[in-house]
């Protein structure tokens, strides 16, 4: 893609003529006159950190002569779009009701996924946060007649008291207070309460029914969301371009992916699985696209025969002609339209269809089920082979974090002397770290928006900052900042908590017990058949002897080039039956929040391996590589042994780090990295 800001790059739009030409000369495989077709889906898309990712989808190498015109039709078009008014969250509930009124419901269900059930998930899905204003990455609400419910989880209770009104919503807690306690004490005999079942599993729909039925009320799959109904200006479905992502970096062929899925298939006696998580979706096929902000998903859903064809569902128009080579013969591709017939049809023998019970909806398995398939739901066929990482993909996630850990130790050299200085906002401090990766090798994108939280901002768990709410960070604070960048090579995510100017003993007390629960899980050691929620204790033993904890999980998994977050596997408090595998890269992240004070978080990623010391033992390999502050540190509450690796882990940052600076950057490097 070539997107350097010479002077042609800044060229106005030559006209529809122009801009023909110069397809024509490229060889596009999308012409003038249908261009603007694309244009919504194209706006719909994030932009992110790369906003001419698009012209993938029209044309390979583009000069720049034609992305300036690429750009300058994208900007007239734009110009040319009406503008929506969107209505205050009062108006938009109001118009809710008179909706469901209408389709004669008396309440609605509104999550936050889509019809992935993903995390991250496009602006047309932002469901919740346009009936609501909640921004989080989770959560659920439910509309009656005349009151209404938002449910968010342990990370969210604070951020949520800031953006939902209090007296639209009532506040509850998602795991405590659930969906079906609200709707077993709210609804009442002979009501119907709607669901849309594209957005929710068959588990969760089951747990809102049987809730209902208590009750005597009645739960409704609608047809027609009746939020959609009511959002005027509701955005497109997203275009981004499905690239072919290279054998360098995934290690292993999707035909040899395929092939060796289909044989599990056909032993455990499954005519095919339906591939409905994006991130399976994009492992399985070695395709990476920009549907989704900050992750390089292409959303679609797939079907995986037991002899390894694929019937992949999904917009043509994102399937430049290196990406249709690539698939091969033994992939179909067919319009999302077909998705439903497809499904009634791979029913119609009564085979055993396998399906993904944390990400096929309700209508999915409805679909299958109506048509006489087996269906049978487990973890996605896809999951385990992702997150144990082959060989190429460790040693690729280790390059990646190599870098990123330079750009982010640039920053820190930076924010060392600029924030003790004042006037330093929480924006202006994540824009830099911004600019440090940027200019790294392989780098594509943040692998999430960056919490940048000064202060009290940083007991908000997943706090993001805004330019009407953000802080200045004050001088003898604690500053939080939880970054990651997307590389083609490997996906990394750190935390790092720095004492601005001098912290109090309070801070340094807390600081070194997160620090002490961080040490304990990465020198565990383990058999294998371990599962994570069997470790989450070691991070939190530090603060539970104290009388503190923190309400998030230990740590998530981590993808290669995909999702931040990535199951199966995880540390928790949650139980959690998925083993840990020698491969899998996940996060070491204890925390401590006091509300209104300040919020301390250490993260680095790991990856599991083999003990070389004990046969049938496994133990964490440490990938992120940035100096801990010294200056947050209580020494007199550490171990020696904690000393030792503390030490330890700062000479290997400094052996690999160092290499890549220079000048006062390195200087402060070897300061940051003294031993104690």
């Amino acid at each position: 893609m070539v997107t350097s800001p010479d002077s042609a790059c800044r060229e106005t739009y030559q006209g529809d003529d122009v801009l023909a030409g110069l397809l024509k000369k490229h060889q596009s495989h999308v012409n003038i006159n249908n261009l603007a077709d694309l244009m919504p889906g194209v706006a719909a898309a994030p932009a992110d950190e790369r906003p001419d990712a698009w012209i993938d989808l029209v044309v390979e190498n583009p000069s720049p002569a034609l992305v300036a015109q690429l750009r300058a039709y994208r900007e007239a078009w734009a110009a040319r779009q009406p503008i929506t008014a969107t209505p205050p969250i009062p108006a938009r509930l109001a118009k809710l009701r008179a909706e469901l009124a209408r389709q004669g419901l008396d309440g609605f269900i509104i999550g936050r996924a889509d019809a992935h059930q993903g995390e991250y998930v496009p602006k047309a899905a932002e469901r919740l946060h346009f009936i609501s204003g909640f921004t989080g990455s989770a959560g659920m609400a439910v509309v009656l007649r005349e009151k209404a419910a938002v449910f968010v989880d342990g990370r969210y209770t604070i951020q949520v008291k800031d953006q939902v009104d209090p007296g639209l919503f009532a506040y509850r807690h998602l795991v405590n207070e659930p969906v079906e306690a609200y709707i077993a004490g709210e609804m009442g005999k002979g009501q119907k309460l709607g669901f849309d079942p594209r957005l929710f599993t068959p588990d969760q729909a089951q747990r809102f029914r049987n809730a209902a039925l208590r009750v005597g009320a009645e739960l409704v799959a609608v047809a027609d969301n009746p939020l959609d109904a009511i959002w005027d200006g509701r955005p497109a479905e997203p275009l981004s371009a499905m690239l072919p992502h290279d054998l360098k970096f995934t290690g292993e062929s999707a035909a040899d992916k395929r092939r060796r899925l289909a044989v599990r298939l056909k032993s455990d006696g499954k005519a095919a699985a339906v591939i409905s998580a994006p991130d399976s979706l994009c492992w399985l096929l070695n395709v990476r696209g920009a549907d989704v902000p900050r992750t390089p998903f292409s959303l679609g859903f797939a079907i995986l025969h037991d002899d390894a064809r694929v019937d992949l569902f999904v917009d043509r128009r994102k399937l430049p002609p290196r990406t249709v080579a690539h698939l091969g013969n033994e992939v179909a591709v067919a319009a999302p339209e077909s998705f439903a017939s497809a499904l009634s049809q791979l029913a119609a023998d009564k085979a055993a269809i396998a399906i993904d019970a944390a990400t096929a909806s309700e209508w999915i398995y409805d679909r299958l089920v109506s048509a006489g398939a087996r269906v049978q739901a487990g973890d996605c066929l896809c999951a385990l082979p992702k997150a144990a990482k082959n060989p190429v993909e460790v040693e690729g996630a280790r390059q990646a974090h190599a870098r990123d850990g330079a750009a982010v130790t640039r920053y820190l050299a930076w924010l060392s002397g600029r924030a003790p200085q004042g006037g330093l906002k929480e924006i202006e401090a994540s824009d830099k770290l911004a600019g440090f990766r940027h200019p790294n090798e392989n780098f594509r994108n943040l692998s999430f928006d960056s919490i940048s939280a000064a202060g009290p901002n940083g007991a908000i768990c997943h706090y993001h900052a805004m330019p009407e709410t953000q802080r200045e960070i004050p001088l003898n604070s604690l500053y939080l900042i939880d970054s990651g960048g997307q590389y083609l090579d490997g996906t990394t995510d750190i935390t790092r908590t720095v004492a601005v100017g001098t912290p109090t003993q309070e801070m340094k007390e807390c600081f070194t017990r997160v620090l002490k629960g961080h040490i304990a899980l990465a020198t565990a050691r383990f058999p294998k058949g371990t599962t994570g929620s069997a470790l989450d204790a070691l991070a939190r033993r530090p603060l539970w002897e104290v009388g503190l904890d923190y309400d998030h999980g230990t740590g998530h998994g981590v993808g290669s080039y995909l999702s931040v977050h990535e199951g199966p596997q995880r540390i928790s408090k949650m139980p959690n039956r998925v083993a840990l595998e020698p491969g899998m890269i996940i996060s070491n992240e204890p925390g401590y929040y006091q509300e209104g004070e300040f919020g301390i978080r250490i993260e680095n990623l790991v990856t599991v391996r083999e003990s070389a010391d004990f046969h049938g033992m496994l133990e964490f390999e440490t990938l992120t590589l940035a100096p801990i502050d010294l200056n947050a540190i209580e020494k007199s509450l550490l171990s020696p042994d904690e000393i030792a690796w503390l030490n330890a882990y700062h000479a290997r940052v400094r052996d690999v780090i160092a290499p890549q600076l220079e000048g006062a950057d390195k200087a402060w490097l070897v300061e940051a990295t003294r031993a104690i």
